[in-house]
């Protein structure tokens, strides 16, 4: 479980998160919705210490993550962005080899682990050895997707991750993504300014507005059932 309390972040005079309290239940997709400046990617950078509050607390199972060391941190938690930054000179396998080792695992255990999550994704065994300027913008978001996952994380961060991405791959994405979320017993933090993206994959959204105060949050079937108000009525186009 992730605990956001009373997490906030100041740059200077301007505040990028203000007192954000939210429970992000283990095993499960809670989505972070909201316009620019609500502070969703600030608070997804927080649980890996990306970002450092300048006040309040988020805890991972408890902990404080401030307690934590940063580097083991991050390497225990998976992190996928829009720019799946991908090293051009390294074939798909050896992108995802390269981030378990550096995690610690041994050379074999890491290309057993990356042919396993690129095969979950869905990349064919013959594009393992293919460069990634050789791959479809979806493909490579699914390569982004096995290298976070290659360090068997029981969290993922996924901060605009398909959004790049045609409609139609976009949703064969979230589909593959339910599923892998299901047969690994995922806890997915997922930001999206996407409404229909947002009620198809999530168990719980958090609708945001300035700063990150909380408009609403709830299951999608709640939220479409009986939005708070007018903002959060517009987010999801109702």
């Amino acid at each position: 479980m992730i605990e956001f309390r009373n997490a906030a972040k100041s740059y200077g005079n301007v505040v990028a998160l203000r007192d954000f309290s939210a429970i992000v239940p283990s095993r499960t997709i809670t989505v972070l919705m909201g316009l620019s400046g609500s502070g969703k990617t600030t608070a997804i950078r927080m649980v890996n210490k990306m970002v450092l509050p300048t006040g309040g607390q988020v805890l991972i199972d408890g902990v404080d993550v401030a307690t934590l060391d940063a580097v083991p941190l991050r390497r225990s938690i998976g992190y996928v962005m829009q720019d799946v930054g991908l090293l051009p000179h390294k074939t798909v396998l050896q992108n995802v080899v390269l981030i378990a080792v550096i995690a610690g695992q041994t050379r074999d255990d890491a290309e057993h682990n990356a042919r396993t999550m690129l095969s979950l994704v869905g990349i064919d065994p013959a594009s393992f050895d293919r460069f990634p300027s050789q791959l479809s913008g979806g493909q490579q978001q699914r390569v982004g997707v096995a290298r976070a996952l290659a360090t068997k994380p029981n969290i993922l961060l996924m901060d605009e991750p398909f959004g790049a991405v045609d409609p139609i791959v976009r949703e064969e994405l979230q589909v593959e993504l339910c599923r892998i979320q299901r047969e690994l017993s995922l806890t997915i933090l997922f930001v999206t300014h996407d409404r229909t993206e947002a009620l198809n994959i999530a168990d719980q959204i958090i609708v945001m507005s300035d700063a990150g105060n909380i408009e609403q949050s709830g299951s999608p079937q709640e939220l479409t059932a009986e939005p708070a108000n007018d903002f959060v009525r517009k987010i999801l186009g109702l």
